[in-house]
C-alpha cells in the first residue's frame, strides 16, 4: 500500500473533508480560491491581491459579493492564499478592508495584535499544511490595547495583555516631558507601528517553521497600519 504523508493525512482531515481535493463551485461567476490558484501564486501576487483589495475598499467599490453562495462553493475545501493577524478592534475587520470574500483568509485577532503560541501554531498550519503565501500582521491607528498600555491599565487578564506592549512603548523615544499617555495620539500611533513590526520580529523568532518557508521564498511577512479614519493600509 502506498504511504501517505502526514502532511497530506493534515490536509485531508481539516481542509477538504470528505470530498475532493478540488472545490465545485457552486456557480461560474462566483470567484473563491481553489487549489489550484493557491498552488500558482507567489507571496509578492498575494500582498498584491491584499494591496489591490484595500484601493477598492477605500475608494468604495467593495466587491459585491454572494456571500451564500462563496459559502457553499467552499464548503467542501478551503485554499487562502493569506493569514492576517489583526486587533480585536471592531472597526478592523480583515476581510472588509481587504475586501476579500470566503475562503480568501485565515484570520487570527487578539487585542494590540500580539502574538501567543496559539496563534503560531496556526500560522504554520495556515501556511505549512494548507499552503497560504503571506502573514501579515495588522495594526490600527488609535488602537485602545496599545491605548491602555501607554496609560498602564491592569484589569483582569488584560494586564497579561497588555504587558505584551510595552516593550514596543519603551522603544519610541521621545524628547524630554513629552506626553506618552493615551491623550498622545501621535505618540500612540508610533508605538502602533513599533509594536507591529516586533510582533513581525517575534514571529519570526519563534517559529522555525515560518522562518524556514521564509527563507525559502514560500512565504512572506510583512506589517501593515490600518488607518481607522480612511480605511487604508500602508504597509511597513
Amino acid at each position: 500500500m502506498k504511504s501517505v504523508s502526514p502532511r497530506a493525512l493534515l490536509l485531508g482531515a481539516l481542509l477538504l473533508g470528505p470530498s475532493a481535493s478540488m472545490l465545485a463551485l457552486a456557480d461560474d461567476h462566483i470567484d473563491v480560491i481553489d487549489q489550484a490558484t493557491q498552488v500558482e501564486m507567489t507571496p509578492d501576487q498575494a500582498l498584491q491581491r491584499l494591496v489591490e483589495g484595500n484601493a477598492r475598499f477605500v475608494a468604495g467599490n467593495s466587491t459585491d459579493r454572494d456571500l451564500i453562495a462563496e459559502q457553499k462553493a467552499t464548503a467542501g475545501g478551503q485554499y487562502p492564499f493569506a493569514v492576517v493577524l489583526s486587533c480585536l478592534d471592531s472597526r478592523s475587520a480583515p476581510e472588509i478592508v481587504f475586501d476579500q470574500g470566503v475562503g480568501d483568509l485565515f484570520v487570527g485577532r487578539v487585542a494590540g495584535n500580539v502574538v501567543d503560541t496559539n496563534l503560531l501554531g496556526s500560522f504554520e498550519f495556515a501556511t505549512a499544511a494548507a499552503g497560504s503565501k503571506l502573514i501579515v500582521v495588522m495594526g490600527h491607528t488609535a488602537c485602545g490595547a496599545v491605548k491602555g498600555a501607554c496609560d498602564g491599565v491592569e484589569v483582569g487578564n488584560l494586564t497579561a495583555l497588555l504587558d505584551e506592549i510595552e516593550p514596543a512603548i519603551d522603544a519610541v523615544n521621545t524628547p524630554t516631558g513629552t506626553d506618552r499617555s493615551s491623550a498622545n495620539i501621535e505618540f500612540v500611533n508610533r508605538v502602533v507601528e513599533t509594536n507591529v513590526e516586533m510582533q513581525v520580529n517575534e514571529l519570526l523568532r519563534r517559529s522555525d517553521v515560518v522562518r524556514g518557508l521564509v527563507e525559502e521564498g514560500k512565504v512572506k511577512v510583512v506589517g501593515a497600519v490600518h488607518d481607522l479614519s480612511t480605511g487604508e493600509v500602508r504597509f511597513l
